[in-house]
């Protein structure tokens, strides 16, 4: 099938992302001399405005970026911690089984901010002032709202009237969801960017001294300030049906930095895959690919049974690892050398059968004892609302039987001097917990990814990072910049990136047209969001499926379930010819608002 639009080429620079308003912000800081980390994060600051149903300023942030004339890539996590004065115990007391996935309880410390300044101070060229300007413009003089926006707006008003009421001041229009394509603002938002520019300009006229006053005045200024008012005025209602009180406090938000690290990586033929640590599902992907590494994909074909149930197959094997292994490596040994040595990868890759596995096989590297934690679902009663219903599925999207699951943002980003950026950030939507009227935004709710049971690296902890599930991608081809890639998706993410990359390395497809081939994915994973479901067995794919092959699969025991065409990730991809010589960029179709410009 060719391709519904052309691949983007260009000398300037490229910006793919899931709303064209932060693709075209991007773009216009490249234009204006900023490189591809300053256009990134402006592009990432505005999906917080014109996405709130999907990421917030109090939400989280994954980053792999790739400075030109350097070998390797660096991971920011901008994941906040769990409070200091929260544990296990803390949801026992209450009489939980599990975390919640919606209100206080689950607040982590709110990192996407700090890892949007780490990536500025450490590599952008520009100030704050004009990284944040677009993304003021849209907050203070309004956008058209997305009909995803408005749904979930609609569906959670009386939310937001009656007990969320900093989210009504923020979301509601006197009292009144607003309409689909209406001209919608955020006034305290835009105050809090002006307020965050003040701080900085105010402290020095250097460019990293106003970084460091920015995140001074975040995390231990104004808006911790604001934050630690708003929770210490009492319990707020959640997916629980109850009212609980947030644990989070303004000591646990002066302690937190982001971190940068040299990002974990792996060859797959003459291409380095780098990713965010074990803190993360990235390495999944690492993983996924050293098992795919002892297959002829290329002799398979694209879209054949046999492709599509080998790489099934090394995915569950792959994220049976991640559920025993991952987790804050700050707390606990996550032994990643282990997981990707190539005796250890054979010893794996021998399990994949012609038959599919039904059951989570994780390994044993160096010996070790692997450990999955039986996670309870909460027990509701029946609820009473559509509101709350949605409440208790622990993800941004409203829910609705006849579309498919969706979250999260995503942003690329690359320059004519090489540099290369590929950013999910996530967190803090309007669905997550209360908004905090004054800043413009609610607090994220990650926590709910965490352990209630001890010994796990994804264990509960204070002050411990909750495993996200945020993954972008940068590719080095024969170490030279190549591509940065990422998607929303959750679990999912490692799945539907790595068929993007599969059809460029092995099927030798452009990048537009790697994003637009069927998609599919397995569902034995348990979710890492509430209520932490899992399908054995089961392989979702998108109905452009040949049935022929959906006949095949289903004879080697995979239960295939079909869904709409192009209704699997929003890919976003922007990276380089093979000479170098112009910039590319490329949009999955899935996302009638994803958006990629190069010029």
């Amino acid at each position: 099938m060719p391709p519904s639009k052309p691949e983007l080429t260009g000398t300037t620079g490229a910006v793919a992302s899931t709303h064209w308003l932060a693709s075209a912000a991007g773009m216009r800081i490249l234009a204006n001399g900023g490189n591809a980390f300053d256009a990134a994060a402006a592009a990432g600051f505005v999906l917080q405005v014109v996405e709130p149903h999907f990421n917030g300023l109090g939400g989280d942030l994954s980053v792999v970026a790739h400075q030109a004339g350097r070998d390797d890539v660096q991971a920011i996590c901008g994941q906040g911690p769990m409070p200091r004065a929260i544990g296990i115990d803390t949801f026992a007391e209450l009489g939980l089984s599990s975390i919640p996935g919606s209100g206080l309880l689950p607040a982590c410390v709110p990192g996407a901010f700090g890892g949007w300044l780490r990536l500025l101070a450490e590599f952008g060229t520009m100030h704050l002032a004009d990284v944040l300007q677009p993304a003021i413009g849209y907050a203070d003089n309004g956008f058209p709202l997305l009909p995803e926006t408005a749904r979930a707006i609609d569906v959670l008003a009386p939310l937001f009237r009656d007990e969320w009421t900093g989210s009504g001041q923020t979301y509601l229009k006197g009292g009144v969801a607003p309409a689909a394509g209406s001209r919608f603002r955020n006034p305290a938002l835009a105050n809090t960017y002006q307020r965050l520019i003040k701080a900085a300009e105010s402290a020095s006229a250097d460019r990293e001294a106003q970084y460091q006053a920015a995140h001074d005045a975040f995390y231990k200024g104004f808006v911790a300030e604001a934050i630690s008012e708003f929770l210490a005025g009492g319990p707020m209602l959640d997916a629980t049906g109850r009212r609980h009180r947030g644990l989070l406090t303004a000591d646990d938000l002066a302690d937190w930095q982001p971190s940068v690290e040299t990002a974990p990586s792996h060859g797959y033929g003459p291409y380095q895959l780098f990713k965010p640590g074990p803190w993360s599902q990235g390495p999944v992907f690492l993983q996924q690919i050293a098992l795919l590494d002892g297959f002829d994909l290329a002799k398979m074909g694209p879209g054949s049974a046999d492709y599509i149930h080998t790489v099934i197959e090394c995915t569950k094997l792959a994220m049976a690892d991640r559920e025993a292994w991952y987790g804050d490596p700050a707390f606990s040994e996550v032994p990643l050398a282990g997981l990707l040595d190539e005796d250890y990868t054979k010893r794996r890759r021998e399990l994949v059968g012609p038959r599919a596995a039904l059951d989570l096989r994780p390994g044993s590297p160096g010996g070790r004892t692997s450990f999955i934690p039986e996670r309870a679902a909460l027990e509701y009663p029946e609820a009473d609302s559509e509101w709350m219903s949605q409440l208790r599925n622990g993800l941004p999207t409203i829910l609705q039987e006849t579309t498919t699951k969706g979250d999260t943002v995503t942003v690329t980003a690359v320059d004519r001097h090489g540099n290369m950026v590929a950013a999910t950030p996530s967190g803090g939507w309007l669905k997550s917990s209360p908004a905090i009227a004054s800043l413009g935004f609610p607090l994220g709710t990650r926590g709910q990814c965490g352990y209630l049971a001890e010994g796990h690296p994804n264990s509960l902890a204070p002050g411990k990072r909750p495993r996200t599930t945020l993954s972008p991608s940068v590719v080095l081809r024969d170490g030279r910049p190549f591509v940065a890639f990422g998607t929303p998706g959750g679990d999912r993410q490692d799945q539907w990136t790595l068929q993007f990359f599969l059809n460029v390395a092995d099927f030798g497809l452009d990048f537009q047209s790697a994003t637009e081939t069927t998609a599919f994915h397995t569902d034995q994973v348990p979710a890492s969001f509430t209520p932490h479901a899992h399908r054995p067995g089961v392989l979702v794919a998108e109905e452009t499926c040949d049935p022929a092959v959906v006949q095949q699969l289903a004879q080697r025991g995979h239960e295939v379930e079909l869904v709409p065409a192009y209704s699997l990730g929003r890919v976003c991809a922007a990276g380089f010819t093979a000479d170098q010589e112009f910039v590319r960029a490329a949009a999955s179709p899935r996302a009638r608002h994803a958006y990629a410009v190069a010029e």
